[in-house]
């Protein structure tokens, strides 16, 4: 009897608190009913939330509001309410929102999740450094031609037996990051440096998984409770201790006046501002900015690309049909550059519906607000996460003949050339949209381009054993692995 009317009292305590929380909603956006503690989670497809969220925007429009578990969430749906938000007003959705599971990747600090003061320093900081030591420029991209000679030297030591590309892209891109971050690359047999990628990849799946989604939503809980979570988390301490460790080294040879890397000009900029105690530019935050930028530019990238051998293998016309026009505009003899990209239309077209299709982060990194704010008629308070819906905008019927078929078209008009179209964000829109866009854009038709000059790829169950749908639909869209053949052209 006495658990009995404590059960009474913590539910009546739980659903007092949940209409405490719902009190002055009436200007919100609309959404389904929801229920205390666990809001619409029961409503919601837990292997592809995106597509529950769709659905709901079916009854409520293409703003609404959800509860998952306590916290307020806005969905926005479709290009016209992303594009509204993101870019018309911009200075009101640069929050970034607390997400659990990063928050304590980096403890809070670095670029990714930052906000306010530390988040503008640092995002002008991070763009202009890049830029400095090439990122979209010719420096980079004869790093990453250099970089294309390695991946294709390892491809063709398979001797067209089957192998899973999954580590090597990791390594071939990662290498690209190291460069502009540490100011080196790393062999492609260096055991450690394979095991920090295999990490990295980790953290990713982990964080697109059910549990990953169920820490962010509830974290303490998740911290109680036993499960993966926690080796996820001691794994993360290892690349921790890894950005550490070549922090010191480049403190040890530092030299001012010739920064080689993202580091030295980190590390200079908290020499020239130790004075200053309101600064952004101390340990936490370079330590943090570097885990940023390590694991954000080997993953997205590397998967993008695997996903474009699979799709490739899958087509094996649309393989056919770029090998035909590189030919005819690079040959074979020479590294593609991105002086070529407007030469060969189909090839950037297959590209770019390869990040469409394959809908890498379908939330998009979750934004937040700062401050109450209005936004078509409705009220959003503050402290509500907001959801951008890339998923949405990829996949609109109004902005894609056939959004659900992959089809290279949708970035052609009727002569064959490149067509750009304005719903095409993988890499969001705004003030937070992606730092590294311009880099990933270049390693991807780089490296695609550079793979099919050389080799043919296939696999030896057939074209129909390719299923392109992810892994896991949370976080983001993870691609299926396969063991693939290179043939040598």
């Amino acid at each position: 009897m006495e658990v009995f009317t404590s059960l009474m009292v913590i539910g009546l305590i739980s659903a007092l608190l949940w209409l405490l929380h719902l009190r002055n909603t009436r200007h919100l956006p609309p959404g389904p009913f929801s229920l205390p503690l666990i809001g619409n989670l029961l409503q919601i497809n837990n292997k592809a939330p995106f597509t529950s969220f769709v659905e709901f925007s079916k009854i409520y429009g293409p703003v609404m509001t959800l509860h998952l578990g306590w916290q307020r969430t806005v969905v926005l749906v479709g290009y016209d309410a992303v594009k509204e938000a993101l870019v018309d007003q911009a200075d009101d959705f640069t929050g970034r929102a607390p997400v659990p599971f990063l928050h304590r990747a980096t403890r809070g600090f670095g670029l990714g999740i930052s906000n306010g003061d530390r988040w503008r320093q640092l995002r002008r900081f991070s763009l202009t450094t890049l830029r400095d030591f090439g990122m979209g420029r010719k420096g980079m991209e004869e790093w990453i031609q250099e970089e294309s000679q390695h991946l294709r030297a390892c491809v063709r030591s398979f001797k067209a037996e089957p192998f899973d590309p999954s580590i090597l892209l990791s390594r071939t891109v990662s290498n690209v990051v190291c460069c502009l971050v540490f100011g080196q690359r790393f062999t492609y047999e260096d055991k450690h440096f394979l095991n920090l990628l295999a990490t990295i990849a980790e953290f990713v799946r982990f964080n697109s998984s059910p549990i990953g989604m169920l820490y962010n939503l509830f974290p303490r809980l998740m911290e109680i409770l036993p499960g993966k979570q926690h080796k996820v988390f001691a794994n993360i301490e290892m690349i921790r201790e890894f950005v550490r460790m070549k922090i010191k080294e480049h403190e040890d040879t530092l030299h001012p006046g010739s920064p080689r890397d993202f580091i030295d000009c980190f590390l200079t900029r908290m020499h020239q501002e130790k004075d200053n105690p309101s600064t952004e530019f101390h340990y936490e935050n370079l330590q943090a900015t570097v885990l940023n930028l390590f694991v954000a530019g080997t993953e997205t990238t590397s998967s993008t690309i695997r996903y474009a051998l699979s799709v490739l293998i899958k087509y094996p016309h649309i393989q056919e049909k770029m090998q035909e026009e590189i030919d005819s505009v690079i040959g074979k003899h020479r590294s593609p550059s991105m002086e070529d990209r407007k030469s060969l239309p189909f090839s950037d077209a297959v590209i770019h519906e390869v990040q469409r299709f394959l809908d890498m982060v379908p939330f998009s990194l979750p934004h937040y607000t700062l401050k109450n704010i209005s936004f078509r008629g409705y009220t959003i308070p503050k402290g509500t996460v907001i959801f951008p819906l890339l998923h949405s905008v990829l996949k609109e019927d109004k902005h894609w003949a056939t959004p659900w078929s992959f089809n290279p078209q949708h970035f052609l008009d009727h002569n064959g050339n490149f067509k750009k179209n304005p719903a095409f964000l993988p890499f969001s829109a705004g003030k937070r949209a992606c730092v590294g866009e311009s880099l990933a854009r270049m390693e991807l038709f780089i490296f695609i381009v550079a793979l099919l000059q050389d080799f043919t790829f296939s696999c030896s169950e057939g074209p129909d054993s390719i299923n392109l749908m992810p892994e896991y639909g949370g976080f983001a869209n993870v691609p299926r692995r396969y063991r693939i053949i290179a043939t040598p052209r």
